[in-house]
């Protein structure tokens, strides 16, 4: 038994979102218009930045950076899923498993921290607005961006150590539509326990101390509003703020739901639902969320326009 190790396997097959005949080619044309929608909202947003001027501020820089993300994530997940559906073979090889499982812990680890910086920037805008452009001048929004490119990469790479250390000998049936962590623990041989100790720990290290992060920045912008005497004013600078807090909570929501726990608490098909939610349904909310309500960024949508109009 000993002998038997990971390299024993070097494919795995992916069970799907759903085996029901009558709903694969509906769910399939459903998840794709969500892909492109997402795709297409994303680098719509990273566009619109670069060419506004008037959006080339710290805030702004991060809600480009966490497009990036989105699309990296989403695509990341949403090709192997959309071929769950026609495919007739569902199987992938162990490499490719392998770089699937590190980007998708990379890009979900880079927006978890993005959402603090983001949370750290609104602090500082609204407690400090003085200093506000001294404190997140470019090297330090370039700097606060590489950390958490750096915090992704880390937590990749201890995740794939400890899943690529375990034996999958019993069986390659992934029970899930893309390579995560949970469905491999269940699908090892090996005993798990210390992996999935120092995995959750790990998860839970990042996760909460982003979390806390985005909760501190807005309790004390909470306490700001507060201070403000004119309820104009309070409904004002609270609604810059709702849709960052939307997407946390959204974000935050689902990954507490899905990663936040011991392995023994998944539930495989409640989980691949949410799972779903976090790969397409988020990263094509984002854009929306953040220029529906947002003043500025409808103003340099409609200024872009414009100019391409009167350039025709």
């Amino acid at each position: 038994m000993a002998e038997r190790n990971h390299t024993t396997v070097t494919e795995f097959i992916f069970v799907g979102l759903t085996d029901h005949p009558d709903l694969q080619i509906p769910l399939f044309m459903l998840f794709l218009v969500m892909y492109v929608v997402s795709l297409m909202g994303n680098l719509g947003m990273i566009a619109l930045i670069m060419v506004e001027t008037r959006l080339h501020t710290p805030m702004y820089f991060f809600l480009s950076q966490m497009s990036i993300v989105d699309i990296g994530y989403s695509t990341a997940i949403a090709p192997r899923l959309l071929m769950t559906f026609v495919a007739e073979t569902r199987t992938i090889p162990l490499i490719e498993y392998a770089a699937q499982l590190f980007f998708v812990c990379f890009f979900v680890t880079n927006e978890c921290c993005l959402l603090a910086v983001i949370a750290y920037d609104r602090f500082k805008a609204f407690c400090n607005p003085l200093l506000h452009r001294a404190i997140m001048s470019k090297r330090h929004c370039v700097l606060f961006v590489a950390g958490t490119y750096i915090c992704g990469s880390v937590n990749s790479v201890v995740q794939m150590l400890f899943i690529f250390s375990l034996s999958f000998c019993s069986s390659n049936i992934v029970n899930h539509f893309f390579c995560d962590v949970p469905p491999m623990l269940k699908l090892s041989c090996s005993d798990t326990h210390v992996t999935d100790l120092v995995l959750f720990t790990f998860s839970t290290v990042i996760g909460m101390t982003s979390f806390l992060g985005v909760l501190i920045s807005y309790m004390c912008i909470l306490a700001a509003i507060l201070r403000i005497c004119s309820a104009k004013g309070k409904h004002k600078t609270f609604s810059t703020c709702a849709s960052h807090l939307t997407v946390v909570t959204m974000f935050y929501g689902t990954l507490i739901c899905i990663y936040l726990r011991p392995s023994s608490s998944y539930v495989m098909d409640q989980d691949k639902v949410t799972s779903v939610f976090y790969a397409l349904v988020i990263p094509m909310l984002n854009p929306l969320i953040y220029s529906l309500r947002n003043k500025e960024v409808n103003g340099a949508f409609k200024r872009m326009i414009n100019r391409k109009n009167f350039g025709g």
